[in-house]
């Protein structure tokens, strides 16, 4: 079983707690800034969790990942522009409340809303997890093929835009995954004849390269006009104490809006590539469904705000969970969150909570603390936060570029990987010019491997035959599940773009 009193009794050591705060810290940081968002800071942690112990590097990535979800609203509360897209629902009404000089009341109530949301999705992770773990334990070599095949077919269907422009993004990510040595015959495969190759592409290069170097060239292509220090000196002075929610509007909006957001975003982040952008969308769509006056809903609605950060944040649990048990991500924080488990040799999927209880149950418990500091930090911290948008953005930009490079070089001491993750990065660029997504082409790094190592497996044992995956109930239920997936693809808009 899961200790999760241990857990907690670990977390709150000192420095395990000095972990989670520090990281909690740099995920508000990232998530107020438009364009720094909860991906970005963990892609740049990702190679300082090196020299960390893997406890420590789990907790300070959830205190990065609850922070980063949460602060994407603060900057689309008060300017109208979301530091991340999870924020962008809760902007709707929380900048309608700010224009009316309700501004302080909405920073509080979507804290509040993301607390509950936060806390409520770690419960779940709790109480979930285990049980699916154990049952994942049964899982042999087709039935993992089998769900790395789903995997693949999930992300690439739920990614935003051209279904074949996901297709490709997500096949030129295989293709990547297959650069250097073969996993099971010592020979180097597509290294063009060049040494460097031979090692592969590493993970970290092209996280990095996908999400830090390809988002500051976007960034840099942002005229300077529409940069946030415009506005800035327009927002009003707040005090420490117009921070703490109103407990009337509280009683107002209710308990079980509170609860049912957070269930929805919790299943929407169970979903491959569903993200706290869509739970958001859809627990404030129920809620309005629902509400006693949805005519409000747009101008400044309390009900519309708490549900859709409620949810956002309850994302975060449901998203862990296929994730730990499955080998899984359930969205973009948490694709790169598997490559802190593979740098420190963990992998995700069945096994790993009875495997490495000790490194798991303090990230729960810090993923549930991480949420109640949200509350802790808008009080604290609250009349603080707008400064964050007065630092010069080419010195922001400047300097995490030469983190993002210094980091890669001290993950493999080459200046090789270096370039790589730059060529990747303006490869990305390329791409994302023309509307092609990031998420899929990382998972098919992170899961080529994986794809490959399964199927070469499962032939090897079968010796050649393939009916080996429709053989085991577990394989076949995936397989039917990957099957139906693409015939649905019919109802989607635009598949034929």
């Amino acid at each position: 079983m899961l200790d999760l009193l241990g857990g907690f009794s670990t977390l709150f050591t000192l420095w395990p707690f000095l972990y989670l705060l520090g990281g909690f810290m740099l995920g508000l940081f990232f998530g107020a800034i438009p364009g720094l968002t909860a991906t970005l800071a963990i892609a740049l942690l990702l190679p300082f969790t090196f020299g960390m112990e893997v406890t420590n590097a789990l907790i300070m990535v959830m205190g990065i990942y609850m922070a980063g979800i949460y602060a994407g609203s603060i900057t689309g509360i008060t300017l109208n522009i979301p530091g991340a897209p999870s924020g962008a629902i809760t902007s709707i009404d929380g900048h309608a409340l700010m224009k009316k000089g309700q501004g302080a009341q909405a920073l509080s109530l979507d804290a509040f809303a993301s607390s509950v949301g936060g806390m409520i999705g770690a419960l779940i992770l709790m109480l979930l997890a285990q049980p699916i773990g154990a049952l994942a334990l049964y899982f042999r070599t087709p039935e993992k093929f089998s769900l790395v095949l789903l995997a693949v077919v999930t992300v690439t269907i739920v990614s935003r835009g051209s279904l074949w422009k996901a297709i490709i993004a997500m096949t030129l990510g295989l293709m990547i995954s297959t650069v250097g040595i073969d996993p099971m015959v010592p020979k180097g495969r597509f290294d063009f004849g060049s040494y460097h190759l031979v090692e592969g592409i590493g993970l970290l290069p092209a996280v990095i390269g996908l999400f830090a170097v390809c988002e500051l060239l976007v960034q840099a292509t942002i005229p300077a006009r529409n940069a946030m220090g415009v506005a800035v000196a327009d927002m009003p002075r707040l005090r420490h104490r117009d921070f703490i929610p109103d407990l009337h509007i509280v009683r107002e909006i209710g308990a079980w809006l509170y609860i049912k957001s957070s269930i929805i975003g919790v299943l929407i982040g169970m979903l491959p590539g569903g993200g706290a952008s869509m739970a958001s969308f859809i627990a404030y769509a129920e809620a309005k469904r629902t509400a006693k006056h949805p005519s409000e809903f747009g101008q400044g609605s309390h009900e519309g705000l708490a549900a859709s950060e409620s949810a956002n944040n309850a994302m975060c649990g449901g998203a862990i969970i296929p994730l730990l048990t499955l080998g899984i991500p359930g969205d973009a924080v948490t694709a790169i969150i598997f490559g802190v488990f593979l740098i420190h040799g963990l992998v995700p999927g069945p096994g790993l909570l009875t495997q490495h209880t000790d490194a798991i149950a303090p990230m729960f418990a810090a993923l549930f603390v991480a949420s109640a500091f949200v509350m802790i930090s808008v009080i604290a911290f609250g009349p603080f936060y707008l400064r964050l948008a007065r630092i010069n953005r080419g010195a922001l930009y400047g300097f995490i570029g030469l983190i993002s490079m210094a980091g890669v070089y001290a993950s493999s001491f080459s200046g090789f990987q270096m370039w790589m993750a730059l060529a990747i990065g303006i490869f990305a660029f390329a791409l994302r010019r023309f509307e092609y997504p990031a998420v899929p082409m990382l998972m098919g790094v992170i899961l080529g491997p994986y794809l490959e190592k399964f199927l070469r497996g499962s032939m090897i044992v079968s010796q050649g035959d393939p009916l080996i995956f429709i053989t085991s109930p577990f394989s076949l239920m995936f397989l039917v599940m990957t099957a139906v997936f693409i015939w649905l693809l019919r109802l989607r808009p635009g598949v034929r773009s």
